[in-house]
């Protein structure tokens, strides 16, 4: 029996979807494990289909596609002293659907297990297409057992503490594991209770991708049995590591450390908004991304995203001035452009204003101007931005931020307009924030350059849609301090009228913003996907009915 064993850490980008593109890109770490001198080559859930699947999963010529990739991949692994491969795919056991983890060794497939506990809330829908496997049992591998639990397995102690009874001399979690702010401690804490629990170390494989709404952003790691780290992994890349254990008189110790630090608060909010929008648009394969920039500081923001993701050469970003547009913003919006490099043109509205005024003209006889006017010069730049994008092949990029978004404070077919958005669940203190941090700062990887790339004017600037004369968001808003705060109690905390009264707030306005909180849902449902930062986003965290006559606000006080 050998004392020794050496497992190769793969945390990968897969493709949702990809078979052949994930199962190559699984052969290729595979032949480095082997390089490296790995026993075991372990790679995260679901890594040979992408993870989340949603649907998808529930086609079965997709599920008999993924299964057949496996059993292809299974010949990489033939041959005297070839490391054995675990992988993950949804399978099949008769007509039962499950979550699997594979292992391959030796030409074939040598174990399969089934995750057991299928989370069901927030962003996770897996027992609507997955059945919970059995209860579990080691995996037989070179003299060693190997407990495998898949991702939510491990935030419960039932799974650990029978492979722990069974024999288990570790525990292997390959896992899909979303970023949202504050995630990676609660990952460590259920982490040590297991290792706490059972004695036994613990090997964490995240993905690091981007999918729609949700980035994933590695940070695999290790414990050992006595609770230390010898190993933490990157954050926000793709990283590959072979872990040495050997066997003592305590079980399985890891005998090499490796140390990445844990980005700040608002570098993870960042690097989430670049990786998100990377993979969205190089996994959908548009050619880069259109922003009409405006001199104000969501879409300077979006802009810098997008050229740390792309590169400035995929970024155009366009002016689209009206009457109402001021010198000071024609301005901040030419040389935030020249700060980010990106190809930037400015097209008037005014022509376009004045031909709905006249085309509108005969039935909007004697009835007073309203926001209708202003609605028209939003909707007039979506049109502009859309027939930019069906001529070059960009894909457009809103700006709303998650303040905005929650009080309807955005046009529908106008700034809503576009594919795909950054800020959806970045509120509005927290963009001033980032902008500033990202003027003192370059995240790794990106593609930006160094320096202020928004100018110091559009952060310090009061916030202005510049739809009428001498327009600011305060006008119809509270001052975005109050603002965010009730928001986050009524979206975030989910708290009552009285609840966010009790931390200070005006009756009046609280009951307002929680009214219109409500009245938005029909516009939030017509928007683009965008990445999700916290704990509750707008979109598959947050399902609220549109037609809801509920008010914790008592209207008849």
């Amino acid at each position: 029996m050998t004392d020794t064993l050496s497992i190769y850490l793969v945390q990968m980008n897969p493709t949702v979807g990809g078979l052949e593109k994930n199962a190559a890109r699984i052969a290729e770490a595979y032949q480095r494990g082997s390089d490296a001198g790995g026993d075991l080559v372990l790679t995260p859930e679901l890594s040979l289909t992408g993870y989340p699947l949603e649907d998808l999963v529930l086609k079965p010529f997709f599920v008999r596609s993924a299964m057949a990739a496996a059993k292809e991949l299974a010949t990489i692994t033939k041959g005297d002293g070839k490391p054995g491969l675990i992988i993950g795919c949804p399978w099949y056991e008769g007509d039962i659907l499950h979550n699997a983890v594979i292992l391959l060794e030796g030409g074939e497939i040598k174990a399969i297990r089934y995750k057991h506990d299928l989370p069901n809330y927030g962003v996770f829908d897996e027992k609507r297409v997955f059945v919970p496997g059995p209860p579990q049992k080691p995996i037989d591998f070179r003299g060693f057992k190997l407990g495998a639990m898949i991702c939510e397995d491990m935030w419960f102690p039932s799974c650990s503490n029978r492979l722990a009874h069974l024999g288990a001399d570790i525990l292997l979690v390959p896992t899909c594991s979303p970023f949202e702010l504050d995630k990676h401690p609660e990952r460590r804490v259920h982490a040590r209770n297991r290792v706490d629990e059972t004695g036994l170390p613990l090997i964490f494989c995240n993905q690091m991708s981007g999918q729609d709404e949700l980035v994933f952003d590695g940070g695999s790691f290790v414990l050992g049995a006595d609770g230390t780290m010898p190993v933490q992994m990157a954050f926000w890349k793709e990283e590959e590591l072979l872990t040495t254990w050997q066997r003592g008189s305590n079980g399985l110790e890891c005998t090499m450390q490796h140390e990445c630090s844990a980005p700040s608060h608002f570098e993870s909010m960042y690097q989430a908004m670049v990786l998100g929008l990377k993979d969205y648009v190089e996994k959908n394969r548009f050619p880069g991304v259109l922003i009409g920039l405006s001199g104000g500081i969501d879409s300077a923001l979006s802009a810098a995203v997008a050229v740390d993701a792309l590169g400035a050469d995929k970024v155009h970003c366009v002016m689209m001035p009206s009457k109402y547009t001021s010198g000071e913003s024609l301005g901040d919006a030419e040389e935030c452009a020249k700060a980010l490099g990106v190809k930037y043109d400015v097209v008037a509205i005014k022509p376009g204003v004045e031909a709905f005024d006249t085309m509108l003209s005969g039935v909007f006889a004697g009835v007073e101007p309203d926001t209708t006017e202003e609605n028209i010069q939003s909707r007039l730049r979506g049109v502009l931005l859309m027939a930019l994008s069906n001529k070059f092949g960009k894909m457009v990029l809103t700006t709303g931020n998650k303040s905005e978004m929650s009080v309807g404070y955005a046009t529908l077919y106008g700034d809503m307009c576009g594919g795909y958005s950054v800020l959806k669940d970045v509120y509005k203190l927290d963009v001033f924030e980032l902008s500033r941090w990202r003027n003192e700062n370059v995240p790794e990887g990106a593609l930006g350059p160094l320096g202020e790339v928004i100018p110091t004017n559009i952060i310090t600037k009061p916030p202005t849609a510049e739809l009428r004369e001498d327009q600011k968001d305060e006008d119809s808003l509270p001052p975005y301090e109050a603002l965010d705060d009730m928001l986050r109690c009524l979206v975030d905390e989910e708290m009552s009228v009285d609840e966010v009264i009790a931390r200070g707030h005006s009756a009046s306005e609280v009951a307002r913003i929680e009214h219109l909180l409500y009245i938005a849902e029909y516009k939030r449902r017509q928007a683009p996907p965008g990445v999700k930062i916290t704990r509750k986003n707008f979109g598959r965290d947050r399902r609220y009915p549109i037609t809801n006559g509920f008010r914790s606000a008592r209207r008849d006080k």
